[in-house]
């Protein structure tokens, strides 16, 4: 495995070739961009979403040139209030291009799931992110590794297949 530095992972988003997939599966993140939007959220502040608009901008860029980004997001229901907020910021990313399916957790206790977040960039490299307990970015690797590609493509195929569009997943309160 190799460390990835943020620039490296930036750049995988604009010269990958064909597909993306991301599986997410934790109820809690604490990403540095996402913290004082989270923040307001609780207040009840509005939000213009403009701190979104780069990885829009990357995801109509991609589908502009016919590139795929599909995006599982396992969650505990009720969703956790960090879940709650994300809901309402996916639209934007759903209209840019992002394919995004909620899955309940409890629809994937027999699937064999990876320890880590992950990404599958074109069928041929894992980007495995890295997060503290409290949900703040850790660190970002890569395999190359096979059976590391192989478990987390049939983990995203089969959570995908459970998904629920984002268009039609109602959170439960």
């Amino acid at each position: 495995m190799a460390d990835l530095s943020r620039a490296e992972f930036d750049a995988l988003f604009e010269d990958f070739e064909r597909e993306v997939l991301h599986l997410e599966m934790r109820d809690v993140y604490g990403t540095e961009a996402e913290i004082p939007q989270l923040a307001k959220w609780k207040v009840g502040e509005p939000d213009d979403l403009e701190w979104l608009q780069g990885w829009c901008d990357t995801l109509r860029r991609g589908a502009a040139r016919g590139k795929k980004f599909r995006r599982a997001l396992v969650v505990s229901e009720p969703l956790s209030e960090y879940q709650r907020w994300a809901y309402t910021t996916t639209q934007p990313l759903v209209d840019a291009g992002e394919d995004i399916r909620w899955i309940p957790r409890r629809l994937v206790s027999s699937i064999a799931l990876p320890g880590n977040d992950a990404y599958v960039i074109d069928g041929a490299l894992v980007v495995w992110m890295h997060y503290s307990g409290n949900g703040a970015s850790t660190g970002i690797e890569t395999s190359t590794n096979a059976a590391d590609i192989n478990l987390c493509s049939s983990a995203f195929m089969a959570v995908w297949q459970l998904g629920i569009p984002h268009r039609d997943y109602r959170p439960t309160a």
